[in-house]
């Protein structure tokens, strides 16, 4: 493994520092634009498109569609710079990271070509309506119906935890067209128009008083033949193209408390005795475990990093990082609120450490969630990594009607 940049990934590095502190302060979002407002949302807008302008958009993608046919080290190497910024680029993570290579993957040329540019330069944004109430983390068990009428589909049926949905041009939803099969050979990908008649958006409010997710309700919602991606009964095929590139995309989360931020908040308490709380024992051998932790998620993400400079695909460390990374937030959040003890539950808009630590509390149970649960992410590195025998599945080969 190499922990260095090449010649050429330290250059490419440098120039994208450079042009960072030249631009990213001024679209940093200060105390006085709140997440999900209108402000954010143009903030957010505005950003893009000084990225598209400057060549920081659509890194990897291909230059005949707009992008810079970079490399996907090329990418992550931005990504690792501009999260050193408080910049507001989550509302595009989904569409630039998930929808568009999906819709690049399988649409139609004409398609590609009217979507791609609008979405880099921050014009149109998309979501992704995979999840539903009654499907948890199976995403196989969808129940949102698509029935075919001539040359359209008419989809009923309710999508949940869609995020940024209320601000979203477009999408892409993931139906069943078959229930008559095992359920993973019944599913069939559209994208979809979120202006179409019989589509209702209903924010839902978290425990951060933020409206990031959405319950989605698409009722006799007419889907034209022609935004079929991929073929009909494949859309398990198409959805796994999505959900390979989501969990290269989820990263951490701006704003999010480090191990840094904790160090610094135990040397900011004192103790009854006068001494610092980081003199403690107890909570030196708990940041020294919580910083091993971190220190483990960094040779990670520098091992992935190495495969991707040598062109190899990524390995399971995409779903080793994330599950990982997911909990130690959360962890690490809740160890430091209990250092403040009861000045913890002070309701704190600043950004301070305090508003930053609430803040990761809150958002990291949708950060477990996201990208595929605890759950399914253990299975896959059993199964896929450790090769430990598959899980028992009752209904794999049981039609989706009959389950």
């Amino acid at each position: 493994m190499d922990f260095n940049d090449s010649p050429e990934e330290a250059r490419y590095r440098t120039k994208v520092a450079a042009w960072l502190a030249a631009h990213a302060p001024r679209f940093e979002a200060g105390p006085d634009i709140k997440p999900n407002s209108a402000a954010w949302v143009r903030l957010s807008k505005a950003w893009q498109k000084v990225k598209a302008e400057a060549g920081y958009a659509g890194i990897t993608w291909p230059r005949e569609l707009g992008g810079q046919g970079g490399s996907m080290l090329d990418g992550v190497i931005f990504q690792q710079e501009e999260q050193r910024y408080r910049v507001p680029n989550v509302l595009f993570q989904v569409g630039m990271g998930m929808c568009l290579p999906t819709v690049i993957a399988y649409a139609s040329r004409e398609q590609t070509q009217r979507f791609v540019g609008p979405a880099l330069r921050g014009e149109e944004v998309w979501c992704q309506l995979f999840s539903e109430p009654a499907a948890g983390s199976d995403l196989a068990g969808i129940r949102t119906r698509a029935v075919r009428d001539g040359d359209e589909w008419i989809v009923n049926g309710q999508k949940v935890w869609t995020s940024y949905a209320q601000y979203s041009d477009f999408a892409i939803v993931l139906t069943r067209t078959e229930p008559s099969v095992p359920k993973h050979a019944g599913l069939t990908m559209f994208w979809l128009d979120m202006r179409s008649p019989g589509v209702e958006v209903r924010p839902i409010r978290t425990l951060a008083g933020d409206e990031d997710f959405n319950e989605v309700f698409l009722s006799d919602v007419r889907i034209p033949d022609s935004q079929r991606l991929g073929a009909v009964n494949a859309g398990w095929k198409v959805a796994l193209t999505t959900l390979m590139h989501e969990r290269l995309a989820i990263g951490k989360p701006p704003e999010h408390a480090g191990i840094e931020q904790i160090i610094a908040l135990a040397k900011s308490i004192r103790t009854e005795s006068g001494g610092m709380l980081l003199d403690a024992a107890d909570v030196r051998d708990s940041i020294a475990r919580y910083y091993v932790n971190d220190a483990g998620l960094d040779f990670l993400r520098m091992r992935a990093q190495t495969a991707l400079s040598k062109g190899l695909p990524p390995g399971p460390e995409a779903s080793i990082g994330k599950l990982v990374m997911a909990k130690t937030r959360q962890d690490l959040a809740a160890f430091a609120l209990d250092l403040l003890e009861s000045g913890a539950i002070i309701e704190d808009d600043d950004r301070s450490v305090l508003s930053t630590l609430q803040q990761t509390y809150f958002w990291a149970p949708g950060l477990r969630i996201a990208g595929g649960t605890d759950e399914i992410l253990r299975n896959i590195v059993a199964e896929r990594v450790l090769g430990l025998p598959a899980d028992y599945r009752p209904d794999k080969d049981v039609p989706f009607n009959q389950q």
